[in-house]
C-alpha cells in the first residue's frame, strides 16, 4: 500500500496559509505593533475596503487617528498617518506612488498623475510644470485675454441675468400670490454648483485649447447638463477598478458583462468623455498648424498683446508647452530615453491622456471649492457685503459693464483685468477662500505611497516599517487638527487674519494646510 500524499499536502498548504494569513500579520509581522481600529486589521483589508466603498473613509479615518494616533494600520499591508511629521516622511521624496493611480492612465498610456515611479514622473512634470507658474500665469497674455472674456462675456452676463429674472419675478406676483409672468420661481436663484463646474471648464479649456477651440459650458446648457451627467453618474463606480483591481479584471473576463462589478454604461461615458477630450486636442493642434506652422521645440507658449493681437485669446497655451516639451526630449535623447515607449511613440495619446487629467481634475476641484465658498457666504450677508466693498477696491474694478444681457457681443468689454498681485493681497478674499479649503478642501482623502526598500526599516512615528507598505495621510484629518485649527468644524475665516491670529500660529496652519497636497502628484 503506497504512501498517501493528499493528506500531506493539504496539511502543508493549511498550514502555509495558517502562517501566512494569520500568525505572520497578527503577531510576526513589525506592522503587529501598530494600532488598529478594528480587530481585523491585522488579517483583511475588509474593514477599509468597506469604509470606502459606502464613501465612510475620511470621517472614519479621523476617529481613528483621534482613539489611537497618529500612525494606524488598516489592513495587513497598509497604514494611515496623520501630523506634520509623519507628511514630512512619507511626502517629501523617497516614497513612490501606489499602483492606487494607474486607473488615472488615459488612453492606454500614463500621465504624470498617473505615473508611479519618481524619475518620468519628473520629466513629464518638468514639460507643462512652467505653463501653470503662478508667476507665468500671471504674465501670460493669453491667460488674461481668456479670463477677461470668459468673466464679463458670459460669467457675469449670465449672473446678472438670473438676477434681474428673479427680481422680476418676484415683481410680477400679484396680491392673490399668482405669478403672472412664465419662467422660473421667484427668487429660485441659479444652481451654483453646475455654474461653478461651468465656470472652472471654461477657464481651463480656454487656457489649454485657447478660446476658440474651448468649452463654452456657462452658454450651452443643454450639453453642459449632459456632460456633467456623465461626468458625475460615472465618478461613484470607480472603487472596484481602483480598489480591488484584479477582482475587477477577473469578473470583466467572465462573459458578456453579466459578472462586471459596475454598469456598463460607465464604461461608455467614459468613451464619451475621451472621444470629447480628443476632439478639443485635434481642434488646437490644428488652429497652431494653419497659424503658427505647427509646433517645434521652439514654439512660444505664449504671445504678447502685441503680438498676438485680437487672437491672443486663442493660443493653446498648455498644448503647445506639451508638445514643444516632448518634443525636446525627444531631439535631447531619442530612443535612450525613459518616455520614449509612451510619451514620444504615443505622443498624442500621451498629450490628451495628460490634458484630460489635467481639465477633469481642475474643474471639478475647483467648482467644489466655490460652490461651497458661495455656500458659506450665503449664510452671511454681512460678509458678503465685506468682501463685495474689498472687490471693489480693485483697480480697474470688476462691475459690468453697460446693462446686463445675456449676448456678450453687446457688452463693451473692459480693458483690463486688475493685477493679479493686489487680487493676492486682498486679505478677506484671501481668509475665506483659505478657510473653504481647509473645511472642504476638494480631495480630502488618502494619497497612498509605498514605503522604500531600504537596508533598514523607515520609521513612522515610533514604529519601524518595511518597503512594500502603503501609506496615506489625508487633508481631511490634517485640517481638523483641534490644536492647530481650534473648533476644526466651524467656517470661521477670520483664523486667517492678522487681526485676529498671531504669525506664529498662521504659520503653523500653513504648515498643516494640505488642500493640494504635496510631493510629486
Amino acid at each position: 500500500m503506497g504512501f498517501n500524499l493528499i493528506p500531506v499536502t493539504i496539511a502543508i498548504a493549511a498550514a502555509w496559509l495558517l502562517y501566512t494569513l494569520i500568525l505572520h500579520p497578527l503577531f510576526l509581522s513589525p506592522l503587529s505593533k501598530i494600532p488598529v481600529p478594528h480587530w481585523s486589521c491585522h488579517i483583511s483589508p475588509l474593514w477599509i475596503l468597506y469604509t470606502r466603498k459606502y464613501n465612510r473613509q475620511n470621517r472614519t479615518l479621523h476617529e481613528a487617528h483621534l482613539q489611537l494616533g497618529p500612525v494606524v494600520r488598516i489592513g495587513p499591508n497598509e497604514l494611515s498617518v496623520d501630523g506634520y511629521d509623519a507628511l514630512k516622511t512619507v511626502y517629501q521624496g523617497g516614497f513612490e506612488k501606489d499602483p492606487w493611480y494607474s486607473i488615472f492612465d488615459n488612453y492606454g498610456v500614463p500621465n504624470m498623475f498617473s505615473t508611479l515611479s519618481s524619475k518620468p514622473h519628473s520629466l513629464r512634470k518638468r514639460m507643462v510644470s512652467n505653463a501653470y507658474a503662478k508667476s507665468f500665469i500671471h504674465a501670460s497674455e493669453p491667460a488674461k485675454a481668456q479670463a477677461r472674456a470668459i468673466l464679463f462675456g458670459r460669467l457675469l452676463p449670465l449672473l446678472s441675468a438670473s438676477s434681474s429674472s428673479s427680481s422680476r419675478q418676484i415683481k410680477s406676483t400679484n396680491t392673490k400670490g399668482t405669478n403672472t409672468n412664465p419662467g422660473p420661481e421667484p427668487g429660485a436663484g441659479i444652481d451654483v454648483f453646475s455654474t461653478f463646474l461651468a465656470s472652472t471648464m471654461d477657464f481651463i479649456t480656454a487656457y489649454t485649447f485657447g478660446l476658440r477651440n474651448s468649452t463654452d459650458f456657462l452658454r450651452q446648457r443643454p450639453y453642459r447638463d449632459h456632460w456633467l451627467q456623465l461626468y458625475l453618474a460615472r465618478a461613484s463606480h470607480g472603487f472596484w477598478p481602483q480598489e480591488t483591481p484584479r477582482l475587477n479584471a477577473l469578473a470583466s473576463r467572465l462573459g458578456m458583462g453579466w459578472w462586471k462589478l459596475y454598469p456598463s454604461w460607465v464604461d461608455d461615458a467614459n468613451a464619451e468623455i475621451w472621444a470629447w477630450n480628443w476632439r478639443l486636442c485635434e481642434g488646437a493642434r490644428e488652429y497652431v498648424r494653419t497659424q503658427k506652422g505647427g509646433i517645434s521645440s521652439t514654439t512660444a507658449t505664449t504671445l504678447t498683446a502685441e503680438e498676438g493681437g485680437k487672437d491672443v485669446a486663442d493660443e493653446p497655451v498648455v498644448l503647445c508647452a506639451m508638445e514643444s516639451g516632448i518634443e525636446k526630449e525627444r531631439l535631447a535623447n531619442g530612443q535612450n530615453s525613459i518616455l520614449y515607449p509612451t510619451t514620444i511613440l504615443q505622443k498624442d495619446a500621451s498629450v490628451a491622456s495628460e490634458i484630460l487629467d489635467q481639465v477633469l481634475a481642475g474643474q471639478e476641484t475647483a467648482g467644489i471649492a466655490l460652490t461651497y465658498l458661495a455656500w458659506h457666504l450665503s449664510k452671511s450677508p454681512s460678509l458678503q457685503q465685506n468682501l463685495r466693498q474689498e472687490l471693489l477696491s480693485l483697480s480697474p474694478d470688476l462691475k459690468m459693464p453697460g446693462a446686463a444681457s445675456t449676448d456678450s457681443t453687446a457688452l463693451p468689454l473692459p480693458p483690463s483685468l486688475p493685477d493679479p498681485k493686489q487680487i493676492d493681497a486682498l486679505p478677506l478674499l484671501h481668509a475665506v477662500i483659505m478657510e473653504t479649503l481647509r473645511l472642504h478642501a476638494p480631495i480630502p482623502g488618502p494619497e497612498p505611497r509605498r514605503t522604500p526598500h531600504l537596508p533598514s526599516p523607515c520609521r513612522l512615528g515610533d514604529f519601524s516599517v518595511l518597503g512594500g507598505v502603503r501609506v496615506a495621510a489625508l487633508g481631511y484629518t490634517l485640517h481638523r487638527n483641534a490644536t492647530v485649527f481650534p473648533d476644526p468644524e466651524v467656517w470661521d475665516h477670520t483664523r486667517w487674519l492678522a487681526s485676529h491670529t498671531s504669525e506664529a500660529q498662521r504659520r503653523e496652519m500653513l504648515r498643516y494646510f494640505w488642500a493640494f497636497g504635496s510631493g510629486g502628484r
